[in-house]
């Protein structure tokens, strides 16, 4: 019962909707909901990773190693996310910006897009993943639109614009798979526990060819460059804590489905073409989300192109194929999931308090939001990599993979590329924090619940990598159960 709890309980919050009397309570309400999917969440991931082996109901819906963990990193932003929730919708509907109608309309959205997101490592068929890789684009442009201006309503069109079109490479690529399969007579279904066991007799030609539409369609949807270019409009135009979700969270969803393609993939067409595309796509993404870091003066699409570097870092930890890049990649999508989740709620508040999205115009944000202005620094320092934070192990252990393999290349152009960013990083936030204050700036006061979210963000940050210090032989361990499927 626990795969149905997780696709029923956002359903029954968004449900709850219509009997809300006020936005807060509601809110208090939806966070609850979300701790419980948290709980949920980690127990399937002990239940799991303890040697229980794939937990299957209703042959429809299946857990293992790799979708328990991606179901657990989506548990996590989505609490914090709704924690952050209270305080900001309120906050919208104090200020006159939205009704309660429209605040209810918010958590409706939230919680289908949740769902949605879910749903994606729990179905077992892969044509199914397909549907609710769709959904969660098509969910999630209202929220990207949500104050209907014209930039936020022209972002969210050029958001369904081109990962539609991706999706529909992606669908293609599907396609090709089930053909492969027919081929090969082994089975008649997408169901990818059946796919990888039978991968081995399916034709290499076919597969290559499908792999090519599926990593166009879901590297599209996942914010690879060349594929991109949705991602900084979608991201900078969004509510505030949706930033959140489609950084932390949706980009992962799409990394899930390459992977699940890709095992099947490796045991056809062998490693080395699953690996070279891969860290192709990574070094790319790593190259000009630096370019544009450099030069951006908006304070979300700045992050917006830092998440177009994660997820190329993550791409090239996972195209080394080495144990080490394997799990620091996978890590990598942890880490980068909660720090930047941290990121766009203290740029929120920031944009809020400033009324700007111009980096140039925000001065002292340290002094006009203290908290958040000190979240803002620890997560900076945690974003780029800075020890002893999560982020800086991921990145480690993907290096390490590198010169393991006697990837060289690899790894100085990921270490030069790393070094520039930090440094651009640094520029960018030191005058935006402790720049001269402008005159008639007060201290502002912040909502408790996005202090909660953000502590709570901040322990996952600054825990996770002791943690993997610790628990460094166990992970490996499960690693090389993932490679070996």
């Amino acid at each position: 019962m626990l795969l149905i709890f997780l696709l029923v309980v956002p359903l029954i919050l968004a449900a709850g909707v219509f009997l809300a009397r006020d936005a807060k309570s509601f809110g208090v309400v939806n966070a609850l909901g979300y701790c419980g999917m948290l709980i949920v969440s980690a127990l399937l991931l002990q239940e799991v990773v303890a040697g229980h082996g794939m937990l299957i109901e209703w042959h429809f819906l299946v857990a293992d190693i790799l979708s328990a963990y991606f179901i657990f990193v989506i548990a996590v932003v989505s609490l914090a996310t709704a924690l952050y929730s209270i305080g900001y919708i309120n906050k919208d509907i104090e200020q006159g910006i939205i009704s309660l109608k429209k605040a209810k309309t918010y958590y409706l959205f939230f919680n289908i897009f949740c769902f949605s997101m879910f749903l994606v490592p729990l179905v077992n068929n892969l044509g199914l993943m397909w549907v609710a890789i769709e959904m969660t684009t098509l969910v999630s442009a209202f929220l990207v639109g949500f104050y209907n201006t014209k930039r936020s309503v022209e972002a969210a069109w050029k958001y369904i614009i081109i990962c539609s079109a991706g999706i529909i490479f992606a669908l293609l690529g599907t396609i090709l798979f089930f053909y492969a399969f027919s081929l090969s007579g082994c089975m008649k279904s997408l169901n990818w526990t059946e796919a990888v066991s039978t991968a081995g007799s399916l034709d290499p030609k076919v597969i290559r060819i499908a792999f090519i539409f599926i990593l166009v369609g879901y590297g599209t949807k996942a914010g690879l460059a060349p594929m991109h270019n949705w991602l900084p409009d979608a991201h900078s135009q969004a509510v505030g804590p949706v930033s959140a979700l489609l950084s932390g969270v949706l980009l992962k969803t799409a990394i899930y489905a390459i992977l699940r393609f890709g095992f099947i993939v490796i045991k056809s067409a062998g490693f080395a073409y699953f690996g070279n595309l891969l860290l192709l796509l990574g070094v790319i993404s790593l190259v000009i989300s630096c370019c544009f870091i450099l030069i951006q003066k908006d304070l979300k699409r700045l992050l917006a192109y830092s998440s177009i570097e994660h997820i190329g870092i993550i791409a090239i930890g996972l195209g080394l194929g080495t144990p080490w890049g394997f799990l620091g990649a996978l890590l990598h999508v942890f880490n980068h999931a909660v720090t930047k989740s941290l990121m766009f709620f203290g740029a929120s508040n920031i944009v809020r308090a400033y009324d700007t999205h111009n980096l140039h115009s925000i001065r002292g944000a340290i002094k006009t939001l203290p908290y958040t202005g000190t979240m803002v620094l620890l997560g900076m320092f945690a974003l780029t990599g800075f020890p002893p934070f999560s982020i800086f192990m991921s990145e480690f252990l993907i290096i390490m993979g590198a010169f393991s393999k006697g990837a060289y290349f690899i790894a100085g152009t990921l270490l030069l590329f790393l070094v520039i960013i930090f440094g651009a990083f640094m520029y960018r936030f030191s005058e935006m924090l402790f720049g001269h204050l402008p005159k008639n700036r007060v201290v502002q006061k912040e909502p408790l619940s996005g202090k909660l979210a953000f502590a709570f963000l901040l322990v996952l940050i600054s825990a996770a990598g002791p943690a993997l210090i610790y628990f460094r032989k166990d992970l490996l361990c499960l690693v090389q159960n993932l490679l070996t499927l």
